[in-house]
């Protein structure tokens, strides 16, 4: 039977939906109720970096300090994201959604209360567990909520939101911060996590498959919690240790083991946190690759335009914030029409064809330089914003579409893990390559500006401070020198940038190819269990 016809798209595992009464249950409400607390979480990814600098003044913490503030954050929900899914296939994706928003906005009111940095470090950490059990959630009640016919419509909208707040992020951390303090930062997140859950309250309705997970595969929790510590945190600390340390391959080379004795042991269990028999799905798979790839080009790339918006351009943050808004705007306009366009002709096309606009908008960022203006920069952001909104929208239904109901919370932790490892992954790898490109030209670039020679125990600190686009000039440097050093730090550190970005684009032309083995979720059409390829 064709996959268009809505017959063949509805899952026969789900019972007959009784006639709903009130508010609970309405899936356009739903949506709205699930998009406030994801915008929270979205908000708090963006608008956490811009109190830094002040959290650092303030608190008297050091550089390690301010990075855990971001790492324990990072570490936490990466972790947990996959068990916190499978906590919401196990108790309801609604209990664990209310829970992650009572959590979340508590654990942001602690950091605000907090006078030691060290508290607030540990406060970022529950952010992020209670952070994870919301995601996936949302991702769960979407999926039990919309009929399948309107549910890529819904992936959309719940992108738009989450590109807004992200967009926002910036600009109202840095207002925030300038006007009011750093705390407001965090205690924002109060009013918006009662709203969250009022509205959770009265509209989220429970939806539980009946074959769902019963019990907990405890080893498994641990063997993939300590596989995924094991691959982020040598990603996060690759630029400080160096990629030949052993240190770095010592913890990936422990992943790499911890992920082979979990997967031996998924197949042992009655209950596995993750059946392998998921994968046998390629359309779900090739999502999953797809969003890892996806996100490598993306966070990978976009960790180098805050420097070059902000140390070669001279932005502040806000300002920087404003000049990304074609980048967000594209995504946050792009993504609705996305999910229109994926369900009238599936996931395929749009998937390919926003995967390689962003690949061409890469392209197009790896020829930026100090003297571009906002013109060009801009049609470049805005591409790269339309590239990514089919791509967001398209492979997170791929990947929750694919899996059973039973599965979607899992499914839906799957999808944000995914992006966490291809984040990381490619901002780990892309920062080694600008560190190398830099290492190789700034000594050539040094000299051919006549600067006077660098002393070798000064070389390494000038090329850390040109790798973010700084140029390192000391106090009472004559003009005329001072401007050639500019001048050489942001040519070396451009260089580096657009090497960088010539990697994302080849990252994004993989993962177009990936994106040919994608199709609509086959249980959304069939509901015959996982495995139809």
């Amino acid at each position: 039977m064709s996959s268009q016809t809505p017959v063949a798209r509805r899952a026969p595992e789900l019972p007959v939906p009784e006639p709903r009464k009130g508010l609970r249950g309405h899936p356009w409400l739903t949506l709205f109720s699930v998009a406030i607390g994801v915008m929270m979480v979205a908000l708090d990814g963006t608008i956490v970096a811009i109190a830094n600098p002040a959290i650092k003044d303030e608190l008297d913490a050091s550089l390690a300090d301010v990075q855990w503030i971001t790492n324990g954050y990072m570490l936490a929900l990466a972790i947990s994201l996959i068990t916190a899914g499978k906590l919401g296939d196990r108790f309801g994706h609604r209990q664990t959604f209310l829970i992650g928003i009572v959590g979340f906005a508590a654990a942001s009111a602690a950091i605000g209360f907090s006078d030691q940095v060290m508290l607030v470090i540990v406060f970022r950490v529950f952010q992020g567990l209670f952070g994870a059990l919301l995601m996936p959630a949302a991702l769960g009640l979407l999926r039990a909520t919309f009929p399948a016919e309107k549910l890529n419509m819904a992936l959309g909208i719940w992108g738009m939101v989450i590109g807004a707040s992200t967009a926002g992020g910036p600009i109202v951390g840095g207002l925030l911060v300038e006007h009011v303090n750093w705390q407001s930062v965090f205690f924002i997140n109060v009013p918006v996590g009662v709203l969250a859950l009022v509205l959770g309250l009265v509209i989220l309705k429970d939806h539980r498959a009946d074959n769902a997970p019963r019990s907990f595969d405890i080893p498994g929790i641990a063997l993939l919690s300590g596989a995924m510590f094991c691959l982020i945190w040598p990603l996060i600390n690759a630029t400080d240790w160096g990629w030949g340390s052993m240190k770095t391959w010592g913890f990936l080379i422990g992943a790499v083991v911890l992920f082979v004795v979990f997967g031996v042991l998924e197949t042992k269990v009655r209950e596995p946190l993750i059946p392998l028999r998921m994968f046998r799905s390629v359309p779900l798979t090739a999502g999953t690759v797809l969003m890892v790839l996806m996100a490598f080009a993306f966070m990978g790339g976009l960790f180098f335009v805050t420097f070059y918006l902000q140390n070669v351009h001279g932005m502040s943050p806000v300002d920087s914030g404003l000049h990304l808004l074609p980048l967000t705007g594209m995504m946050i306009v792009g993504s609705p029409l996305a999910g229109a366009l994926i369900t009238k002709f599936g996931p395929r096309i749009p998937l390919v064809g926003g995967m390689v606009v962003t690949a061409v908008a890469m392209y197009g960022m790896s020829g930026l330089n100090a003297s571009t203006t906002t013109g060009p920069m801009s049609v470049w952001f805005a591409l790269l914003g339309l590239g990514l909104a089919p791509v967001m929208v398209g492979a997170t239904e791929v990947i929750v579409g694919n899996a059973p109901l039973e599965l979607s919370g899992v499914a839906g932790g799957l999808q944000q893990a995914a992006m966490q490892v291809g984040g990381s992954l490619g901002t780990a790898v892309l920062g080694a390559v600008m560190a190398s490109r830099v290492d190789r030209d700034l000594a050539g670039n040094w000299q051919k500006a006549g600067l006077p020679p660098l002393p070798p125990e000064k070389q390494s600190l000038v090329a850390d401070a040109v790798s973010a686009g700084i140029a390192p000039v000391p106090k009472g440097t004559p003009k005329p020198f001072a401007e050639k050093i500019l001048a050489v730090a942001h040519d070396t550190f451009v260089s580096g940038m657009g090497l960088a970005f010539s990697v994302a684009c080849g990252v994004a032309v993989l993962a177009a190819v990936v994106a040919l083995f994608t199709k609509r979720g086959a249980n959304a059409e069939a509901g015959a269990g996982v495995g139809h390829i």
